[in-house]
Formats: C-alpha cells, sequence, structure tokens
C-alpha cells in the first residue's frame, strides 16, 4: 500500500504579545474548562482550572452570563444554550466537516457501526464529525469531545506520518495512562503501532480506551499528500475482530479515504 508525503498540516504560530487580547484568551479557556465532570462550578474553582485569579475569573464569568455564553445562580456558574452558537459556527463554517459528513452518514449507515471525523489540536484529537448508528461505547462522543492521542486509532492515524520527535513531543505533553490493561504506555511500544500502520495504511485501537471497544482509523490527506484528518469506525469486541474489521470496514474506508483527497485542496 502507498504512502503520503510526510508532511503535516503546520498551525499558524501564535501571534505576538501586543496583538494578543488576553481577555478573549481567558474568556475561552474557561468555556473549555467545562466538563462532564465540571458542569457547574463557583469562581474559585474556576479559577483553579483556568490558573488565573478569582478576580479575572469572576469578571470573565459575569462577562460570559451577560452574552449568554453562561449562567449563573449566584454561587455557581454553568454553560448556557448560548454556546452552542460556538459549536455551529464551527460546523456551518468549517469545509472539513459539512464535506465529510454525508460521507460519515453514508459509512455509519452502510456498516452499521459509528464513523468519526477527528482532527489534531495542539496535543489533543478533537472529533469534528460524526455519524452513530448504534451506542458503541458508554460514554456518548459528539463534536467536541477528546480522544486519547497515543491509544486512539484516529490519534495513530494522525501521528503515522509525523517525524518521530513531533510525535514524541505531543503524547510527551501528557502522562500516558493505562485506561485499560490492554493500552499501551511506552513510546517504543507507540512507535512499533505507528510503524506497522504506515506499512499497513491504517491503524488500530484493541481494547485500548475502552474494555470491549475496538476501532480502526485512516488519515485523510488533501491533494498535496499532507494529513489533515483522520476517519475511524468503532465496534463493540465481540460483533467484529480486528481482523474482520479490516476485511470488512476498510475497503470502504479506503475509498472515502481517497474521495475525500480528490476534493480538499
Amino acid at each position: 500500500m502507498s504512502r503520503a508525503s510526510t508532511r503535516m498540516a503546520v498551525p499558524r504560530a501564535a501571534p505576538a504579545d501586543r496583538d494578543r487580547i488576553g481577555g478573549l484568551a481567558k474568556g475561552l479557556r474557561l468555556i473549555e474548562a467545562f466538563d462532564s465532570a465540571h458542569t457547574r462550578m463557583t469562581i474559585s474553582e474556576a479559577a483553579r482550572r483556568t490558573a488565573m485569579s478569582p478576580a479575572a475569573a469572576r469578571r470573565c464569568l459575569l462577562t460570559l452570563c451577560e452574552l449568554g455564553y453562561a449562567q449563573t445562580d449566584g454561587k455557581f456558574f454553568w454553560l448556557g444554550h448560548g454556546a452552542l452558537r460556538i459549536a455551529y459556527a464551527y460546523a456551518a463554517s468549517t469545509r472539513l466537516p459539512r464535506m465529510l459528513q454525508p460521507a460519515l452518514d453514508a459509512l455509519s449507515e452502510r456498516t452499521r457501526e459509528s464513523a468519526t471525523l477527528c482532527v489534531l489540536d495542539g496535543a489533543n484529537v478533537l472529533i469534528a464529525a460524526r455519524s452513530t448508528a448504534r451506542r458503541t461505547m458508554r460514554v456518548g462522543l459528539v463534536a467536541g469531545s477528546r480522544l486519547p492521542l497515543y491509544c486512539s486509532s484516529a490519534g495513530r492515524a494522525l501521528m503515522g506520518e509525523m517525524p518521530r520527535s513531533k510525535w514524541t513531543a505531543l503524547v510527551s505533553q501528557a502522562p500516558m495512562l493505562s485506561l485499560t490493561p490492554h493500552t499501551v504506555v511506552t513510546l517504543g511500544g507507540l512507535e512499533q503501532l505507528l510503524h506497522e500502520g504506515r506499512d499497513k495504511g491504517y491503524y488500530t485501537c484493541d481494547e485500548e480506551i475502552e474494555l470491549g471497544v475496538r476501532s480502526i482509523g485512516v488519515p485523510l490527506y488533501d491533494q498535496a499528500g499532507v494529513t489533515v484528518a483522520a476517519m475511524s469506525i468503532s465496534t463493540r469486541a465481540e460483533r467484529m475482530t480486528t481482523t474482520e474489521m479490516v476485511q470488512k470496514l476498510l475497503p470502504t474506508m479506503l475509498r472515502n479515504q481517497q474521495w475525500a483527497r480528490s476534493r480538499l485542496g
């Protein structure tokens, strides 16, 4: 199987300090601080999670409330429905999820499994679009959800063509935790899996994130051969072995890979 260029899309450099709006950065950090384990926070809790002063956290939270992005009862703060405007703006204006959502829907319908489009955001894997035919994982994944970079099939597909120095720097930014007894948590083990994936043209995750769930992922390239995203399919382990996933699902995924490459300029 032919290998694509070893280039990756490079994010734009951070602006100079004189061009940076600190208040905006703090507000966005506060929005991102809310998750399933922190649905409601006091000012002091929000300040700790975002490493800012309580006074700054208070001003930002009250501003978010004024704009409709957050709500408060005077003690606790939580995200309001207005935060959905940010998710909508991304989904409606960004070409990649708009273009590939129909392909994900068709892939999910044809395979009867969950299909996901993932992108690299710093050292994180973020779900940009998803189509679910059946509930595969105990915790539902939606656009904006994070997946582990080091042990997800999509994360490995995103790292597969990177130089070793780059992917090791990314995975070293956070501990490689043993999420299950099967999770590969060493750089040497991950390097071997990435090497195997490059040779095969696909990457796997076999019960490494959650027991009973396995997935297969492929990188998505633009016309210049740059890795811009990854597509993955997940299933319950009792439904298919990894070998059966490769036999039954990979051909359709590779057709979608080629289709996407022909359209991504």
